[in-house]
């Protein structure tokens, strides 16, 4: 009994430390944060801001264009998301409980091209939309965002579990395809479709590369692309790219912990019924 007490406590001791060192860097980004200019490189160092200042922050929202950066990535991962969701969860849907010409050998192509790297894709989607005059605008991100091969793939697993028995008795009682697919396949697919929202807003809120690649205006960029300029221009200002990187990661952070609830349900329930 004490044996099993003294390695439950040294195994507690040992999480505890890793959980401590693996937090140091975000709690060090934070305090920096609040410094003001050139007290982050002070040797020694400090941890702690002598006096909290806001002025790195008051930098970035007047002087640098960050609020308008933080808008246009807030409209990019919420329109991605909504609409991802959307056309995702009407693709599963068909590939779970339709039947019709090709399905397996499509859903398998489908599966296939998933090893493709992003990257191949990205020269002729990049034409299509300089085509089509969608370049530095919201749409550029929005629509080539809004169909992943993943998202068909989680959904499509978890509404073949639905009883098809639950389908049939909604078309008896006059349920059109749509009506079932709003009304019956969306509720009960809500902890995978959160799963997968949050998924969709965390990749597109992180995603440097496309934006950078299709938004070539400053009016235009994402908080990635607008960190990344601070970068090259204020690489010396410590305090200041602390604070973009506190404004960039804080909402994902936010989004995680309000949605962990439904993140781990989501995980578990798909696991346990595949």
């Amino acid at each position: 009994m004490i044996r099993n007490t003294a390695k439950s406590l040294l195994l507690h001791l040992c999480l505890f430390v890793a959980a401590a060192f693996t937090l140091i860097p975000f709690l060090w980004m934070l305090s920096a944060s609040f410094m003001k200019n050139g007290e982050a490189t002070l040797f020694p160092p400090h941890f702690v801001p002598t006096h909290i200042s806001f002025q790195q922050y008051a930098i970035l929202f007047h002087e640098l264009n960050m609020g308008r950066y933080f808008l246009n990535s807030t409209i990019l991962a919420l329109g991605v998301t909504g609409g991802s969701l959307l056309v995702n969860a009407m693709a599963g849907f068909a590939f779970a409980k339709f039947t019709f010409p090709g399905k397996r050998p499509v859903f398998t192509l489908l599966l296939t091209s998933m090893i493709i790297p992003g990257q191949i894709t990205m020269l002729p989607v990049f034409l299509l939309l300089n085509k089509l005059g969608l370049l530095n605008t919201y749409w550029g991100i929005i629509l080539p965002g809004l169909a992943s091969i993943f998202g068909i793939f989680l959904i499509r697993q978890y509404v073949s579990t639905i009883p098809d028995s639950l389908l049939e008795a909604a078309y008896m009682d006059g349920g059109s395809s749509f009506l079932i697919f709003w009304k019956i396949i969306m509720p009960l697919a809500k902890p995978v479709l959160i799963t997968l929202a949050l998924f969709t807003f965390m990749g597109t809120w992180n995603d440097f590369l496309w934006p950078l690649i299709v938004m070539t205006k400053d009016s235009m960029y994402t908080l990635p692309v607008g960190l990344a300029g601070l970068l090259g221009e204020h690489a010396q200002d410590t305090e200041l790219m602390m604070a973009g990187s506190v404004i960039t990661i804080i909402p994902i952070i936010l989004i995680f912990l309000f949605l962990q609830k439904y993140y781990v349900q989501g995980i578990l329930v798909g696991s346990i019924k595949e």
